[in-house]
């Protein structure tokens, strides 16, 4: 791996998601800090799109699952299937045995459906058939939903929110990027000729080295201070747990990286802060307020030292 290594990620993905560094940029952070990646928007911006050229660029393997109203826990995790020739079940595994799973429009399917996903978030691997089976490493889910006040949708219960380490939104391009979607190629057909961008093993390469990137004790006290203030402060019913903090210094850590430095800064909690903490504060009254808003609250109450 070498020091331009995330920067050409960077690159890469920006050739064909035009005008979303931003959003580029999170999504490779919530990998390399080994999380789940929940992207929220309207149809047709591009989330679908994002999740085929993270895994086109990194050289991960691929599966996508149309998460629809009748779908069923087998249709995810695989299905024991009768051999009469050994006169036993033989499981066959599912789509969710892949280094990248998208299951586009999680919040259309029922929550059982969705439940599925709970143990292999969370610990790398499936139950199924009386026995536990090992997923892929790296595992990376990436999900996308639909607004929850559009027909037809099951809202994900804050169980399973927290599983995603990072929630964000596209939005709609800007003028000169949807100019240039406009008068230029396809975007599907772009993504077909993008190589990977990472030679075989420089992925673990940066694994390591967000784990390694240095959190000075400031930076540990400004970090617990964000989630007691979330907890105590009036402006949030429901406040930061353990989960998430520990997720938010992870975060913190692969942005740095992408930044190309070892060492945290609180820059770097507070550019992460509206992904990891907007899906799991609970504003007091339930008023709607944007990611960014919650965490601008938090910033602001929590002075640094």
């Amino acid at each position: 791996m070498t020091l331009n290594t995330p920067q050409r990620l960077i690159a890469a993905a920006s050739e064909v998601i035009l005008g979303k560094e931003q959003a580029i940029r999170l999504s490779l952070a919530c990998l390399l800090a080994r999380g789940h990646l929940l992207l929220e928007d309207v149809p047709g911006v591009g989330k679908t799109t994002l999740a085929h050229v993270l895994a086109r660029i990194l050289g991960l393997q691929f599966q996508r699952i149309q998460f629809t109203s009748d779908l069923l826990p087998a249709d995810i995790l695989g299905v024991a299937i009768f051999d009469p020739r050994d006169n036993q079940f033989r499981f066959h595994k599912g789509p969710v045995f892949s280094q990248v799973l998208l299951a586009d429009e999680i919040n259309r399917a029922t929550p059982k459906a969705q439940s599925a996903l709970l143990e292999a978030m969370e610990e790398r691997q499936i139950s199924a058939e009386g026995q536990t089976w090992p997923l892929p490493d790296p595992f990376f889910v990436i999900a996308t939903q639909n607004p929850a006040d559009q027909i037809g949708t099951f809202p994900l219960p804050e169980s399973q929110l927290d599983r995603f380490l990072m929630r964000i939104s596209l939005g709609y391009p800007d003028q000169a990027a949807e100019r240039a979607m406009l008068a230029g190629e396809d975007r599907r057909s772009l993504l077909e000729r993008i190589p990977p961008a990472l030679a075989p093993g420089e992925l673990n390469g940066l694994f390591q080295a967000v784990r390694a990137v240095h959190a000075a004790p400031p930076i540990i006290d400004y970090v617990q201070g964000l989630l007691a203030y979330s907890r105590s402060a009036n402006a949030f019913t429901l406040g930061l747990s353990p989960r998430a903090g520990l997720g938010l210094l992870a975060a913190a850590r692969a942005w740095a990286l992408l930044d190309g430095r070892q060492h945290l800064l609180p820059e770097d909690v507070q550019a992460v802060l509206p992904a990891v903490a907007g899906h799991r504060l609970r504003p007091a009254g339930n008023q709607q307020q944007t990611p960014e808003a919650l965490a601008r609250v938090l910033i602001e109450g929590v002075a640094l030292r």
